[in-house]
């Protein structure tokens, strides 16, 4: 008994030397650790038998099963380390740079035009002292008209018609919901600009898009007058455009009383750019100001115009087709 268990712990020895050192990859090598080493593994399924051996033999046994298992151990852990070092060498090689290679060229971003007027506009009115303020697009009924002095059966909404959503909110129309909400969470004085992506059922066309994007400020104070409101458009003007002849024309907004339109001499005709007026105290009570002790002003451009103007484009579906050729000229 002693000389056949004997044999079988030597050829184990050897065949798995000879197995080991045949793996070619780490998980083969664990799959054969576990065959030969692990608890239901081929060297403990022998050392089993050795219940049936005499006390005078199982010494003998004992130490040969020793040496079989520190065989086998060693010869893992030599193939061990020489996968590993294989593996490491081949990612290495794998991720090593040839810097006499040429590069791949990618051609550098640029500004959109839209985004370039945003900035512009933004840099200006931050620089006199205004606070960037954002609102979600998607409004209620309050927000986008009823605080704005426009409720339900006013005539003005048909100016503004929008898309409603099933849940009676609708896609915001102008910017100016974002004035109405910080203004119910800050007090006077306030000066915010508020940038931003609006929607109205336009008729796509060369000169209307449904979506476009609106910059609007607010200014808020003891003692604004009509003549603050035209200052600070002056000043904002003539950073975007140059000093160039400007006018105010009586018009009419639902949520300014006064309200104009602000007319800019440009290559020889006039061309309107910009809405404005003094803010209707409706809007004021509607969000908790005391319009006997404040006043304030508002006004409100659509970027693509100011877009087209400055780089002379001639339809604004230009500006949304992303077609580089157009592109590369900014």
């Amino acid at each position: 008994m002693t000389n056949s268990l004997e044999a079988q712990l030597l050829e184990l020895r050897e065949e798995g030397k000879k197995a080991i050192a045949a793996a070619d990859t780490l998980e083969r090598l664990e799959e054969l650790r576990v065959s030969y080493l692990g608890k239901k593994g081929q060297l403990g399924a022998l050392l089993r038998s050795m219940g049936q051996l005499s006390a005078e033999e199982r010494p003998t046994i004992g130490a040969i099963a020793n040496t079989v298992k520190e065989a086998l151990q060693n010869s893992i852990e030599q193939q061990r380390a020489v996968l590993e070092g294989a593996k490491i060498q081949a990612q290495l090689e794998a991720e090593a740079l040839d810097v006499t290679m040429p590069g791949t060229y990618r051609p550098q971003g640029r500004i959109h035009p839209l985004n370039g007027i945003i900035d512009k506009a933004l840099d200006i009115f931050v620089g006199l002292g205004y606070t960037v303020a954002q609102g979600p697009e998607m409004e209620t009924d309050y927000y986008n008209f009823e605080a704005l002095n426009t409720p339900p059966d006013h005539p003005a909404r048909d100016m503004q018609d929008t898309f409603y959503l099933p849940d009676g909110n609708l896609l915001r129309t102008h910017t100016s919901s974002v004035q109405i909400r910080y203004m119910e969470t800050e007090e006077p004085p306030i000066r915010v600009i508020a940038p931003g992506r609006v929607y109205r059922r336009d008729n796509v066309d060369a000169t209307h898009s449904a979506v476009f994007h609106q910059i609007e400020l607010l200014a808020i104070d003891e003692e604004l007058t009509f003549t603050d409101l035209k200052g600070t458009i002056k000043v904002f003007l003539e950073a975007m455009f140059g000093e160039l002849p400007i006018r105010f024309r009586a018009s009419y907004f639902p949520f300014t009383e006064p309200s104009a339109e602000v007319d800019l001499q440009w290559k020889g005709r006039w061309l309107e750019v910009m809405g404005c007026g003094m803010v209707d105290p409706n809007v004021l009570k509607a969000v908790g100001y005391d319009p006997e002790v404040y006043t304030g002003f508002a006004a409100g451009f659509g970027v693509e115009r100011f877009a087209m103007v400055l780089h002379q484009i001639d339809d604004i579906r230009r500006l949304y087709a992303s077609d580089l050729r157009f592109l590369r000229q900014f």
